[in-house]
């Protein structure tokens, strides 16, 4: 028999016979280690116990106190177990796919009647069963004809789709667990068992169309999610109940912000108060940018297709992209569209990101090296096409605006504005209330393009660059773009969910596409690097974020009523509308409400709306000249003179940037 060589992360290396099984491995080692082993990494792949290694190899072998591997088998097990559940209840049920997501998984089924919440429930119970009977689970390898015929057999056509889909050169794996079959690429646990059973749970139902194809039929989806223990468990649902909370969704109809329709899917319909956050954070923004030596342009939101076919993205992201055709031999008063000259069509596109335009600005004109750094930034309205399964609220949208920014730099200041660039954001995080942030640090992929001299030089000048400001970063070995590194910054909100918002990206490739050139020192026609840079990302995007950190309570400068001045008895009418004035001119979004409804009532409605002050004033008020303040959040009421309300409000109201 031929011998391979293993090699373990202890440095060590072993000689063992060809077509050894990870879980021979472990118990080569010892037996505490075979009980305990749960998977292996090999060659760098997650690797079931039960697969044969058959060439030389690295190896480590996992147990449950591996996170990551422990958790992954314990969430894709789940998802065959639930399956399992689902057709011992209803055997006429069909199965598709269930693949590990997030915190948990989802299973598609298709059956004639809906699911229900109650249902959910009796899976969990079926489930546990399946557990504690501590099943073994088995896979085998087959080949695609004798697969083929067994789910023919068996009566599920789903399968025998999928296997049409598997590419010839990947094994077609068959697990088992118990008596139950899957097809699955694994790895997978070694008993049912071996999943804990009181540490998840089935959390609701959706709609879901085959393989995301509406032509093809709708299925029923049933999530999950699991940890390693009910202890996390615990607390993923308490963060969950939070986040429902402080869903943006939810609180942007309570405080009037925004609205969703179909006529328009996945665009914002802006109402007054949203767009006060919108503007307000645009202008502070705009004044950082000013002062970090930005120079802002605006470019077209349509562009012909021949510079998005010369950039690279008429290839690479068109199914992304809004197409748009324009007859230009119309004479503006023929609009039958079934008229519309092919001879003299234009296709355009919606553009789905600003780069290219950029180029187009930096390319007017001559540039010299004593040029450079030059730094463009634009409030760019862009237009990608998103699945809409995938829309969420203003989280994930196909229209937004980016705060987006490009460098046009040599290689040797990549180092400099990097650090620049690193700093700059930090103080716009922190000024808006996310001191912390984490940086990842994206290197060359597979397939890329340039020198490995090149790629040696900038990835260092990145890696100095965080240096140099004291920040600590993650490396994710072969993530960056094909054409350079690049640096996501990652946020941590309130209830300790990420958002990736800001990147800083190195490019050489776009400006030679495009041809940027710039005259260097040694008189000769030099290609620059761009950086593209963004510090908020979508705005769309960042303001539901702060909306669900701060649970819409906003910070008084950002939020879009600052302050309600509320009648006790009419009588205090007048007096209101003066502190009104007082506050509006003090800088400060102030409105009167003189209703004829109980102060109980206002304070409730208006805290609804979560407007940060509510100020009452009756005729005490309107003899002492002062007003009982209500902020929010806070239960007591305090008496304050007109003056030293207008002037903590004026504080208050006051952007970070301009304090």
């Amino acid at each position: 028999m031929s011998q391979i060589t293993l090699s373990f992360p202890d440095g060590n290396t072993k000689q063992v016979a060809s077509g050894i099984t990870p879980a021979e491995v472990a118990a080569d080692i010892s037996n505490s280690l075979a009980k305990k082993a749960i998977s292996a990494t090999v060659n760098g792949a997650h690797h079931d116990l039960q697969w044969p290694i058959t060439e030389d190899a690295s190896i480590a072998i996992h147990t449950m106190q591996d996170d990551d591997q422990a958790l992954e088998l314990i969430r894709h097990d789940l998802a065959h177990i639930m399956a399992r559940a689902v057709q011992e209840i209803w055997p006429d049920v069909k199965v598709t796919i269930g693949p590990v997501r997030d915190a948990g998984w989802f299973y598609d089924f298709d059956r004639e009647e809906p699911f229900t919440p109650e249902d959910l429930g009796q899976i969990e119970a079926k489930m546990k069963e399946i557990i504690n009977a501590r099943d073994a689970v088995r896979t085998e390898v087959w080949d695609r004809d004798r697969a083929r015929k067994h789910y023919e057999d068996t009566n599920e056509p789903y399968k025998v789709e999928l296997l049409d889909r598997i590419p010839g050169d990947e094994p077609i794996r068959m697990y088992w667990h118990g008596e139950w079959q899957d097809l699955c690429r694994g790895p997978h646990l070694q008993n049912t068992g071996q999943v804990p059973a009181d540490a998840f749970k089935l959390t609701h139902i959706a709609g879901a169309y085959w393989l995301g194809d509406s032509t093809r039929p709708m299925l029923q989806r049933i999530y999950g999610i699991a940890f390693k223990n009910r202890k996390d468990l615990k607390a993923h649902l308490t963060m969950l109940e939070e986040a429902a909370k402080r869903d943006h969704r939810k609180l942007g109809r309570e405080m009037d912000l925004f609205h969703m329709q179909e006529e328009a899917p996945g665009q914002v319909f802006w109402h007054p108060n949203g767009w006060t956050i919108y503007t307000e954070l645009q202008d502070y923004v705009r004044r950082k940018q000013r002062r970090g030596g930005y120079q802002e342009v605006n470019t077209p939101q349509v562009v012909d297709r021949k510079l998005w076919e010369a950039s690279g993205h008429w290839d690479k992201y068109q199914h992304h992209m809004f197409i748009v055709e324009v007859d230009e031999s119309r004479d503006g008063e023929n609009d039958d569209a079934a008229a519309k000259s092919r001879e003299h069509t234009r296709i355009n596109a919606l553009k789905p990101m600003n780069c290219p335009c950029h180029v187009q600005v930096f390319n007017q004109g001559l540039k010299s090296y004593r040029d450079l750094p030059l730094r463009l930034a634009e409030f760019g309205s862009c237009a990608r096409f998103e699945p809409s399964g995938a829309l969420h609220g203003i989280m994930r949208v196909r229209g937004f605006t980016q705060d987006d920014g490009h460098i046009f730099c040599t290689e040797d200041q990549i180092q400099e504005e990097c650090a620049r660039f690193i700093d700059f954001l930090a103080n716009i995080y922190a000024e808006l209330g996310f001191p912390e942030f984490e940086i990842k640090f994206a290197t060359r992929p597979e397939k890329r393009v340039g020198t490995e001299e090149s790629w040696d030089y900038v990835e260092n000048a990145l890696e100095n660059a965080i240096k140099a400001v004291g920040r600590d970063y993650t490396l994710e070995p072969g993530d960056g773009a094909f054409y350079g590194p690049k640096l996501d910054f990652y946020l941590t909100d309130a209830i300790g969910r990420t958002w990736q918002c800001g990147t800083f990206q190195v490019d050489p490739n776009l400006p030679e596409r495009l041809g940027a050139n710039y005259v260097g020192a040694d008189g000769e026609k030099t290609r620059p690097f761009m950086l593209h840079r963004a510090t908020l990302g979508s705005f769309e995007r960042f303001i539901g974020i702060l909306i669900e950190e701060h649970s819409g309570k906003l910070p008084v400068w950002l939020a879009p009523r600052q302050v309600v001045v509320a009648a006790i008895v009419s009588d205090a009418d007048e007096y209101c509308l003066e502190v009104v004035e007082a506050l509006k001119a003090a800088g400060v979004r102030a409105e009167a409400d003189l209703r004829n409804e109980k102060i109980n009532y206002k304070v409730r409605e208006h805290s609804v709306g979560k407007v940060p002050y509510i100020l009452a004033c009756g005729m005490r008020e309107v003899e002492e000249r002062s007003v009982s303040t209500r902020r929010l959040g806070e239960k007591q009421t305090q008496t304050q003179t007109l003056d030293e309300i207008v002037a903590e409000l004026k504080a208050a109201a006051t952007p970070p940037d301009l304090r």
